[in-house]
């Protein structure tokens, strides 16, 4: 393995700055808040079902966070996860939408066909309907539930709305990118459209307002207008600190030493949402819900380096299958905990949320067969042994098959040409294109990135196709195995082949001309109804071949709506 080491870098000092509060809240830092007389009536622990809140940020890289030595101030959080259990042996997925489908499902993106990319805006395509969700599921035990942010999982028809799959309102975006002031969203040339919801209808009073401020206060409201002696489930799923990198200046300014701009406007996004959750960790101690609360923080995928994103010193990024794309931040932070103050090494996965929460709002889950989470509560709680002992982190077979890759490298068993990852106890494997594989440090340099190529890259990897690492000795993914134990190989591609034939296929349908914002009053919303909607989903074909396979009639209909849309275009030019 040929690899060029780092040399000369340092990372700027950490310089101290006074945090500003919002005029609209005006906390105090969250250990000093003065507790609601409210909350000294609550009964004892577990005496009633507690109330949940999720926090689940957007593109937060695993070094950017204070408590993982970073030098992005994380006041809050650094706080919350050092009074809880630090999860760091926690998984998540390489991208936007699969970590949130396994989130509200419990269930490998092999399960329910979103195994391939994100769902796009002009997909009709969505979280399967057939799939009961961890909010449905915390309905049926008594909680009034809330989503308080990114949605990301579909919404060409109403059914696929947050409203309809489980959440009583809902305030936020249902695409994957918007603008954190104007809520505007571009999904290619000259397809743009607003994208804030509230409830069913769309929101273009809140047009404005930046976002993680709108968020933080809209949970604010709905803790003030709840009854605390009554379970709540709040999934606040931050924008932040997904591009475009916008901030109010004030942030800014606190980095201004940042000789790298894009690092600098993230450092600003990040600390701006530690503000923002230290504000939501306020309104539950005033409100009366903290004592009786559970607040698990958790990153969606890994950070976008040339964005400003950092997973030092984990290998790869955003979009990759290396530990840098799908280790993530996670902690719980709860009065309820037993052994608080700690940091937990066992092995959880997004999708251990849904089994884990349901059972402490205690729930049924005697009804949502095959989940593939676990409920590991003991584990964050009381220290034992996690229930988990593998993850597969994806097998995608429409994802650009590997150059050097064939069924006689995986021991005519797998082909391992396919994007595929699995990890079992200590030993991690990868087949296929895993991804952008270099580790880069954090991005403080003046010049960076234009000479990022000069600091640490690998050059052993461009005629592989299989790669096996013991993560457990080795979490940076620098000493490559395979050859070394064919044995392990061998052994975790049966493991693929075991999930494969369990795979449902693919729903990764064409985009569709109809939904096109300026068809739907300039926002994106549903636009499919009942009697169209089964004709444009696609399942388990490549785009090019599925579009041959449409009826006349939907053809017909394309058609006509592409010269439609290219007239629109020529006008606007």
């Amino acid at each position: 393995m040929a690899v060029y080491a780092l040399t000369g870098f340092s990372l700027v000092s950490l310089l101290s700055f006074g945090y500003l509060s919002w005029d609209w809240m005006k906390p105090s830092l969250v250990a000093d808040v003065a507790m609601d007389p409210m909350e000294k009536t609550l009964p004892p622990a577990f005496t009633r079902p507690p109330h949940i809140i999720f926090i689940l940020t957007d593109d937060q890289g695993y070094h950017d966070v204070g408590y993982h030595g970073s030098d992005i101030q994380t006041p809050t959080l650094d706080r919350l996860a050092a009074e809880g259990v630090k999860l760091e042996n926690y998984y998540i997925q390489p991208i936007c939408t699969p970590s949130r489908s396994q989130l509200i499902t419990g269930r490998y993106q092999i399960h329910t066909g979103l195994q391939h990319s994100i769902i796009r805006p002009r997909q009709p395509n969505c979280l399967p309907l057939d799939q009961v969700t961890l909010p449905q599921k915390l309905q049926e035990a008594g909680y009034s539930t809330h989503m308080v942010g990114k949605w990301h999982l579909g919404f060409y028809k109403k059914e696929c709305l947050p409203t309809r799959r489980g959440f009583d309102t809902f305030l936020g975006s249902l695409t994957g990118n918007v603008d954190y002031y104007t809520y505007d969203n571009c999904d290619g040339p000259g397809v743009c459209g607003y994208d804030l919801h509230e409830g069913e209808d769309v929101a273009w009073d809140q047009s404005g307002k930046y976002s993680t401020f709108l968020y933080a206060q809209r949970v604010s409201k709905i803790l003030a207008s709840h009854n605390p002696r009554e379970p709540i489930f709040i999934y606040v799923a931050f924008q932040a600190v997904h591009t475009p990198l916008q901030s109010p200046k004030e942030y800014i300014y606190r980095y201004r030493s940042m000789g790298n701009v894009a690092r600098r406007k993230y450092a600003a996004m990040v600390t701006c949402m530690d503000e923002a959750v230290k504000n939501i960790t306020w309104a539950l101690k005033k409100y009366g819900y903290y004592d009786n609360s559970v607040i698990v923080f958790s990153t969606d995928n890994g950070g976008q380096t040339f964005s400003g994103g950092s997973n030092w010193p984990l290998r790869g990024r955003k979009g990759t299958y290396w530990e840098g794309g799908v280790r993530g931040i996670g902690f719980v932070h709860s009065p309820l905990i037993k052994r608080k103050r700690r940091t937990s090494w066992a092995l959880v996965h997004i999708t251990d949320w849904y089994p884990t929460l349901v059972s402490l709002a205690r729930g049924n889950l005697s009804n949502v067969p095959g989940l593939d989470g676990y409920n590991v509560w003991p584990a964050i709680s009381e220290g034992k042994e996690s229930p988990r002992t593998e993850i597969l982190h994806n097998i995608d077979p429409l994802y650009n098959h590997a150059k050097y890759g064939s069924l006689e490298d995986g021991f005519g068993i797998w082909n391992t040409a396919v994007q595929a990852s699995i990890r079992v106890r200590e030993w991690k494997l990868l087949t296929g294109d895993p991804g952008y594989s270099d580790w880069i440090p954090p991005q403080t340099l003046t010049n960076f990135p234009g000479s990022w190529w000069n600091l640490e890259r690998l050059t052993d990897g461009l005629r592989k196709s299989v790669w096996l690492f013991n993560i457990t000795a080795d979490p940076y993914e620098r000493y490559d195995l395979s050859d070394q134990r064919p044995d392990v190989v061998r052994s975790l591609l049966m493991r693929l082949v075991h999930y494969n034939q369990t795979a449902i296929p693919v729903r990764y349908p064409a985009e569709n001309p109809r939904a096109h914002p300026d068809f739907n009053g300039g926002a994106w919303g549903p636009w499919a109804n009942e009697d169209d909607a089964e004709e444009w989903e696609g399942i388990g074909e490549p785009l090019k071949s599925r579009n041959k396979k449409k009826k006349c009639k939907i053809c017909k209909l394309r058609s006509f709506f592409r010269k439609l849309n290219t007239r629109l275009m020529s006008n606007r030019i």
